[in-house]
């Protein structure tokens, strides 16, 4: 009887936190190439080899750059970063990630702030009013 009683409460305990979980939680997809301005971004981005992967042009700073975000990396032009951690809190999406530009390796944080599925911009704390706009390309 006690291991029936036992079963049946651990039974309700599990049912009723499930129902406190949240249940549409999802995190914001970051994955694809983004430019600084939506109308710039087949001068950053090209698409190129077999597989049609996106890249970025011979110059793109000349046309205020950009990156491409990919499962578990962000790659600019001359910089590759492996994404350490990923932390969201509503609309605000907090990564750590380690650098490496051809000469040295850095742990970087990037504060993102989600405006709506294709504008993102980046916070830069302690540099009051700085903030970059970043646009999803659809290349």
């Amino acid at each position: 009887m006690i291991i029936l009683r036992n079963l049946i409460l651990a039974t309700a305990i599990s049912a009723g936190s499930a129902l406190l979980l949240p249940q549409n939680a999802k995190a914001f997809e970051l994955s694809g190439a983004w430019a600084t301005s939506v109308d710039q971004c087949t001068k950053v981005f090209t698409r190129k080899g077999r597989a049609n992967k996106v890249d970025f042009t011979n110059f793109p700073g000349v046309y205020g750059g950009g990156f491409i975000a990919e499962a578990d990396r962000l790659r600019g032009k001359f910089e590759s970063c492996k994404i350490k951690l990923r932390k969201e809190n509503g609309q605000t999406i907090n990564l750590i990630a380690a650098c490496a530009n051809g000469i040295m390796l850095s742990n970087v944080q990037f504060f993102l702030k989600v405006i709506d599925d294709n504008t993102i911009s980046r916070d830069f704390p302690g540099m009051e009013g700085m903030e970059v706009k970043y646009h999803r390309c659809q290349i």
